[in-house]
């Protein structure tokens, strides 16, 4: 099982980034390993904004996300959508990039008018790229998630329990998914022996 985390900050430190941080934390705690963090203002700007498909490093984060059986993706909210960094990273991504793959989103903001963001700027991008299941976001507001004196980001307590119930929610499904599959295989069948009829 490989979960791939994807953070969409232009900064870092960041909000979003820690949120997700969370999530790869609790996902650890229930005996899950995500795959290192992708953290998209490391990959070079010149090949994403030239969408250069064909660069080694385009092609080796595309290659972790075909990879990857789960999708956790983080990002700032910025102007009511999600970032621009993220845009054109999504955008050098093959078409069904997300195919078959679980997808929890994450987002921050300034304020919570913008919450809608996952739903109707965010969630449409993901399904467009294929996602067979999109779980239930979660939208952090800067005042949710404080600076901490010693340096990153507290959780506020509605948030933490929100991160809980979104990892446990996803490690349920992951593990009734599992379960189904191996209850339900399928024998191969000769291609000589399908019968039609109408």
């Amino acid at each position: 099982m490989s979960i791939l985390l994807i953070a969409g900050s232009p900064t870092q430190p960041s909000r979003s980034t820690a949120l997700l941080s969370a999530v790869a934390a609790r996902l650890q705690a229930q005996g899950l390993s995500p795959e290192p963090l992708l953290q998209l203002n490391q990959l070079s700007p010149a090949e994403l904004l030239q969408a250069q498909f064909d660069a080694p490093e385009i092609r080796a984060v595309t290659e972790r996300v075909l990879q990857a059986d789960v999708i956790v993706v983080a990002t700032p909210v910025y102007k009511a959508a999600y970032s621009g960094l993220l845009k054109v990273f999504l955008d050098v991504l093959p078409q069904t990039a997300f195919k078959g793959k679980r997808v929890l989103p994450l987002a921050t903001g300034g304020s919570p008018h913008h919450m809608l963001a996952l739903d109707y700027a965010l969630r449409p991008v993901l399904q467009s790229l294929g996602a067979s299941h999109i779980l239930p976001g979660i939208y952090a507001t800067d005042q949710s998630l404080p600076l901490l004196p010693e340096g990153g980001y507290g959780l506020a307590p509605d948030i933490a329990q929100r991160v809980d119930d979104a990892v446990q929610l996803l490690v349920t499904d992951l593990r009734c998914a599992a379960q189904w599959s191996a209850t339900h295989e399928f024998e191969d069948i000769a291609f000589a022996d399908v019968r039609c009829s109408v």
